[in-house]
């Protein structure tokens, strides 16, 4: 095929231009003194200007190229509704059959699923990808089966060739779908959070009026309300408990609707204190007397109520009482009656010295004993006969004193217990921890607790004990501020408290027998922590009822691990012996059924970019006609395609236009024949 004419020339075109010019002064200058041959020289002069260009005729060997048409079916979840899938299928193979018979033409079938981390359906994504491996010169059209619900519209490409939506599902197709609005993923315990729930019907619903909501936490007994159809409900809901507490709201499938995979939602809220309310009871002032206040004061979620005897009662100095400055403490409001408003109550190295009767110490052991926590942080005084044992506290302290105090050094050491209970799991560096300089002796019954922490002789010094529904602990040292002040190098002695302290308040993440579970995704993490050596496998029951053991391992002393990967999202149920737990995996409302009803208003700005068409496939298969470039490719019962005519070369060849024997004859005839004609004038 001939291509056209190409050029090489000889010379720079600058040169070619000049000497054109200088040719065409001499053609003028020999037109004003009037010589017969001007004609024949200005020919000759072209002959030559033309030869230093060396014309060619290009002729190309094509091998033509066929037309690429681009299949998308899409496979993601939304698309498995009803008979979508089977609908899909059967038409990107009858289409793909038409496609291959015709003459010159390729078909490229690309499956679109879902996005990974609830992306929802990639469809653009997934055509940039296929245009990116093809020319875009020879793709003819591209042709969609799907319900038109994607999720990547922001990276439309631009489309070299007409785009149509063949839209699956039906026309009477409807689905009522449930929404949980502003959701929190923190909330504050015994204070109410409100969610906003909608139940919002798409689609040829019909008429539903009310309808019931099951609203279930930690896949307990749900409550059912009864709720109307199209507006936002306000429902306030009080977490019962700290840590992570999984709501399920779930509405019944109605007949005739088209899925029931989003009529139910997982909320996931952790529970926490707002403010954390504080007792602290100084007894004798010693050097390390505001190591709890420092610690309690700088946790800005901490109300602290500081209660300290500055001037004991038998101390007789003649002062009169209304002389001192001092003012009177509220014992009374604080032990008996407000006593329930505290969290904790931390006794530093106090003492019996008439200030606090035997009534009000009975009532902090009821407290104990009814949910409350008492900590004692023990010095010489609880070794005397005025210590706190001798009170109607001492039925519930883990520990009983010897009245022996030891004044020597040693080097705190956490016992094999205490390397699995979370208090002090963890806590590394046992051998280049500071030394404390005295311990209170105290003897411990087997019940009597349990030992984190043991001192000189491997006597105890940290001991942890329930009672009733509450807890109490014993820490028989005042040395822990020597820590604080870096003695020796120091101790994690802020770390210890703070956890210390969250225990005895009950915070889940400290609980030494517990199992939970953290969601990334499809995947949870199953923790299991126990004071034991071992634990039984963990039985998963699914949201669809089915169950699975998983075996755990032990990754830390006391702790046990597993991954386990769900097959489906909603909410999943843990049970190991006596523990329990639930988990929601997967988002509270999958983006892939967010909206179900087949539509193609949302890919309809792409397709009106080329003049592309929407059809319904249950109107029937399109017929595919060629049209041309720039017009309408879409109709009544059909869809079109755009030829590219597009082709490979071969091979090239170039044929002079002005051999230089030729040029040579040429030049030489003119110039011979304005000779001639001049000389015989």
């Amino acid at each position: 095929m001939i291509d056209g004419i190409i050029f090489d020339p000889l010379l720079p075109w600058i040169a070619i231009g000049v000497l054109a010019a200088i040719a065409f002064g001499g053609l003028v200058v020999a037109v004003f003194r009037g010589l017969a041959g001007w004609a024949l020289r200005g020919l000759a002069a072209l002959v030559l200007i033309a030869a230093l260009t060396q014309p060619s005729l290009q002729d190309e060997d094509r091998a033509p190229l066929s037309d690429i048409v681009i299949l998308l079916d899409d496979r993601s979840a939304s698309q498995r509704l009803a008979e979508r899938e089977g609908t899909t299928a059967s038409a990107l193979d009858a289409i793909e059959a038409e496609l291959a018979d015709r003459p010159n033409t390729e078909v490229r079938r690309v499956a679109v699923g879902d996005g990974q981390e609830d992306q929802g359906t990639l469809l653009m994504t997934a055509l940039n990808t296929a245009l990116a491996e093809e020319p875009r010169g020879r793709i003819a059209g591209i042709i969609t089966a799907s319900d038109g619900r994607l999720h990547d519209l922001d990276r439309a490409p631009d489309l070299p060739a007409p785009m149509h939506l063949l839209l699956t599902g039906q026309e009477d197709d409807w689905d009522r779908r449930l929404i949980v609005k502003n959701a929190p993923a923190f909330a504050i315990l015994d204070e109410p959070v409100t969610l906003t729930v909608r139940l919002e019907d798409d689609g040829a619903a019909p008429d539903a009026g009310t309808v019931p909501l099951d609203i279930s936490v930690d896949g307990a007994e749900p409550q059912t309300f009864t709720v109307p159809v199209g507006e936002d409900i306000e429902l306030p809901i009080t977490l019962p408990h700290g840590g992570l507490n999984v709501i399920q709201f779930t509405t019944p499938t109605a007949e005739g609707e088209l899925t029931d995979r989003n009529n139910s939602a997982l909320v996931q809220i952790n529970g926490v204190r707002d403010r954390l309310r504080v007792l602290l009871v100084s007894g004798e002032p010693h050097a390390g007397g505001r190591t709890w206040r420092n610690l309690l004061k700088s946790d800005s979620s901490v109300d602290l109520v500081h209660f300290t005897i500055l001037r004991p009662p038998e101390k007789q100095d003649g002062v009169p009482v209304n002389e001192l400055s001092l003012i009177a403490f509220p014992t009374r409001e604080l032990f008996l009656d407000k006593i329930e408003d505290f969290d904790l109550i931390i006794f530093d190295r106090y003492k019996r010295r008439g200030i606090l009767p035997a009534i009000y110490l009975d009532n902090v052991r009821n407290y104990v004993e009814e949910g409350g926590a008492v900590l004692i942080s023990a010095g010489p005084d609880f070794a005397s006969a005025d210590s706190l044992f001798r009170s109607p506290l001492g039925d519930i302290v883990p520990g009983t004193p010897t009245a022996r105090v030891i004044d020597e050094s040693f080097r705190p050491q956490i016992t094999d217990l205490g390397d699995k209970h979370p208090v002090t799991a963890g806590l590394l560096g046992e051998e280049t921890w500071g030394r404390w300089l005295r311990q209170i002796e105290i003897e411990t019954s087997a019940d009597a607790g349990d030992t984190l922490m043991s001192g000189v002789g491997d006597r105890p010094l940290l001991v942890l004990d329930r009672v009733g529904e509450g807890r109490i602990s014993l820490m028989a040292s005042d040395q822990a501020w020597l820590w604080s002040r870096g003695y020796e190098g120091g101790g994690p002695q802020l770390e210890l408290l703070r956890r210390l302290a969250h225990w005895m308040m009950k915070e889940p993440e400290l609980e030494e027998e517990t199992l939970y579970a953290k969601a990334t995704g499809q995947t949870m993490r199953i923790i299991r922590r126990t004071l034991g050596d071992e634990v039984g496998p963990v039985t998963v029951t699914r949201p669809n009822g089915e169950t699975e053991e998983i075996t755990l391992e032990e990754v830390s002393p006391g702790r046990f691990e597993a991954l386990y990967e769900g097959p489906e999202i909603g909410l999943y149920r843990l049970a190991e012996g006596e523990q329990e737990a639930v988990v929601g995996l997967g988002p509270a409302a999958p983006r892939e059924f967010e909206e179900t009803i087949a539509s193609g208003e949302v890919m309809q700005p792409v397709i009106d970019s080329r003049d592309g068409g929407i059809l319904r496939l249950e109107e029937g298969l399109p017929r595919i006609r060629e049209v041309a470039e720039g017009r309408p490719a879409a109709g009544r019962g059909w869809i079109g395609i755009t030829p590219r005519d597009a082709y490979q070369t071969l091979d090239v060849r170039n044929v002079p236009l002005l051999p230089a024997w030729l040029t040579l004859l040429l030049a030489s005839a003119l110039i011979l024949g304005a000779w001639l004609r001049e000389g015989r004038r």
